[in-house]
């Protein structure tokens, strides 16, 4: 019985390859017919990646024994028919779990000792490397053995009191918090950092990535949680208990961790089973969870729509024997209906939008380029019909006309050659305030007024000052980059007025995302340099993982920034090649052109209607063109699209480049 969200992930993932196979399409046809540059082929190719390998992650958040493993196996792994992930009464997941599918890796489970905190290396520069973990082969095929497996998860160790502090499980400071102890005054520890379970479940292969969390200790002392794994969740499910409502635990996760979440938030009211009473009537119970419901809605601030009250172990329960009834008395299928109503479109929306940027800029380039063409063959046609009747003597002066344009065109090189070298300046100083060098500089001057806070008090304003300065720098590389577009478009104008040449005007790189970005990232990490936190960053090994976290994720900020700009200077620089080349071909096809005229009687004729032919093939080719981009923004609007360009698609005949009799000739005679 598959459930709701694994039917839209089904959908999703067809529609993914579906696009997939219209952008090799068009990428294969613009490459044919040299309607591409390398930025364009850049482009669709990262289009094609982010197809592929789009993520769809959805964590799910709770103290311990509320059952989201439970959850987790009913939602995902009921197929297996038993539980795949441990979920026993107690505590069963000790540390973050991430399950997802990775071809190039057998499948397996990896485990990241929990001594690897007091190193105080991040997961992210971790996960790079394989020495730290401990890896157990997973036997995908034996539910039995993967299950017996998975249980190394619930592992624990005992540390003396000393270490538990180190790894941020014991804060003298907050007594009421702290693990019990033993009979030696140990500290019970999870034995594991985190652990990544590789498992080609059909859900994980189409991209879903499902991450468990263990409780706020675990969360509290592992920053990589709030600060990467929970604020890249596209959707985070808190799973409470049915029969205890809101907790002053579950309470501070929310308030500390989800309350103020940029994702999709869901709360789960679980083993609601707890609550049926042999004693009162259905009605009542009824009215009972709905008023837990209700308590639990204006406790964290949310819309009672976004409540779910279910029994996980009901569900699971009932997806293993088939039983459509026992799985409607679970209320499972209400919270795995609101995740894929709300969930995946969303995700949908964002793949079409950036493919549908992508696709247009392919058909803008592909389309000028077919433009260019067709100028230089009505130029030439214009100049072969002036021949008609006319003398070899006339030849000769139109021969002599070209070669002084083809002279007067040589200057045009020249300055062509000093727009470039201004534009390698400019960018140059555009990407300079967005260097490594620069971020290293800024993060150290907040770390040195961290250090000159007493209890790094003053950590907030120093790192609000680190984010103010490294938003001016986007602003400078924006403006930067705006002066260099408006250069270039005054430079491209003018020679289009002196040496009529085709250049178009240059869409401005849009840096503001980065900025947005920024504010996220100021908005998840500066929750640990307020005074509740201030203990955290006193000690050196989490002060240190906090500053390599900051500062990868800073990194990827600026590195996208700064690729963004090359990838917009080198489509510009394309236009200058592809504009210099063409003219330089067409001065040598007209002198030849004539050249033969020259030579042989009866020329004239077949050249005109060899350019005029070769005409008829490029308006051919933008219908093409025009028929391959349509196919794909037809399959992005989804199957009940009717456009004019869909139409334009269907009568063009299928995509595929292999079923094209009409196509045949199209570009394999050069131009005249």
């Amino acid at each position: 019985m598959q459930s709701a969200i694994a039917t839209r992930l089904d959908e999703l993932a067809g529609w993914r390859a579906e696009i997939d196979r219209s952008v090799v399409t068009l990428g294969r046809f613009l490459g044919e017919h040299e309607l591409m540059d390398e930025p364009r082929k850049a482009a669709l190719a990262g289009l094609r990646e982010r197809l592929s390998s789009s993520r769809l992650v959805l964590a799910f958040v709770a103290e311990f024994s509320r059952g989201k493993s439970e959850l987790i196996n009913a939602i995902f792994f009921a197929g297996a028919g038993r539980r795949v992930l441990p979920a026993t009464p107690g505590r069963t997941t000790m540390c973050p779990v991430e399950l997802f599918h990775d071809a190039d890796t057998p499948p397996r489970l990896s485990l990241l000792p929990i001594k690897t905190r007091l190193r105080g290396l991040p997961l992210a520069d971790l996960r790079k490397r394989e020495e730290p973990w401990q890896h157990v082969p997973l036997v995908p095929q034996d539910p039995q053995a993967l299950a017996q497996a998975l249980q190394a998860v619930t592992r624990t160790q005992w540390v003396d009191v000393e270490t538990a502090a180190a790894l941020g499980f014991w804060d003298a400071g907050q007594p009421e918090d702290n693990p019990a102890q033993d009979a030696q005054g140990r500290v019970e520890v999870p034995a594991w950092r985190h652990a990544l379970i590789n498992y080609p479940h059909p859900l994980l292969r189409r991209g879903l990535v499902v991450i468990d969390t263990p409780g706020l200790n675990a969360i509290g002392a592992e920053p990589e949680l709030t600060l990467g794994l929970l604020p890249s969740a596209h959707a985070t499910v808190f799973v409470l208990g049915a029969d205890t409502g809101v907790t002053k635990s579950d309470l501070a996760i929310w308030r500390e961790h989800l309350g103020d979440h940029g994702a999709e938030r869901f709360v789960v009211l679980n083993k609601i089973d707890a609550l049926y009473d042999p004693l009162a009537s259905a009605d009542e119970v009824q009215a009972q969870i709905d008023l837990q419901r209700q308590k639990v809605a204006d406790i964290l601030g949310l819309p009672p729509a976004r409540i779910f009250a279910l029994s996980a172990r009901e569900g699971l329960a009932a997806r293993v024997a088939g039983s459509a009834g026992d799985l409607a008395h679970s209320r499972l299928g209400a919270l795995e209906d609101a995740l894929s109503e709300h969930l995946l479109p969303r995700q949908r929306e964002l793949l079409s939008q950036d493919a549908r940027q992508v696709v247009d800029r392919a058909r803008q380039l592909g389309a000028r380029r077919i433009g260019d063409k067709r100028r230089d063959l009505a130029e030439q046609l214009a100049e072969l019909r002036s021949l008609r009747g006319k003398s070899s003597g006339k030849v000769r002066l139109l021969l002599q006309r070209v070669d002084a344009e083809q002279a007067e065109f040589e200057p045009c090189i020249a300055r062509l050659q000093a727009v470039r070298a201004v534009q390698q300046r400019q960018l140059k100083a555009a990407l300079s305030g967005l260097s490594n060098q620069v971020l290293r500089t800024e993060v150290a001057a907040m770390q040195s007024a961290l250090g000159s806070s007493p209890f790094k008090l003053g950590g907030r304003a120093a790192f609000a000052t680190l984010c103010s300065r490294l938003h001016d720098a986007l602003v400078t590389a924006q403006r930067r980059a705006d002066e260099m577009r408006d250069m270039l478009d005054a430079s491209f104008m003018q020679l289009n007025v002196d040496y009529g040449l085709g250049f178009a005007k240059q869409p401005a790189p849009e840096l503001q995302r980065f900025g947005r970005e920024l504010d996220l990232i100021e908005h998840t990490y500066s929750r640990y340099l307020g005074l509740l936190q201030a203990w955290r960053l006193a000690s050196p090994g989490f002060m240190e993982q906090f500053r390599r976290m900051l500062m990868t994720k800073l990194r990827s900020v600026f590195e996208s920034a700064a690729s963004e700009l090359e990838l917009w200077n080198r489509g510009a620089s394309s236009q200058l090649e592809q504009q210099l080349g063409d003219r330089r071909r067409s001065f040598r096809q007209r002198r030849e052109a004539l050249q033969r005229i020259q030579s042989a009687a009866g020329e004239l004729e077949r050249r005109i209607s060899d350019v005029e032919t070769q005409d008829e093939q490029l308006l051919t080719l933008q219908r093409l063109l025009d028929a391959r981009v349509a196919e794909v923004l037809q399959r992005l609007q989804g199957p009940d699209a009717a456009t004019p360009a869909a139409a334009a698609a269907r009568e063009a005949g299928p995509a595929s480049t292999d079923r094209r009799p009409q196509e045949a000739s199209v570009g394999t005679q050069e131009p005249a």
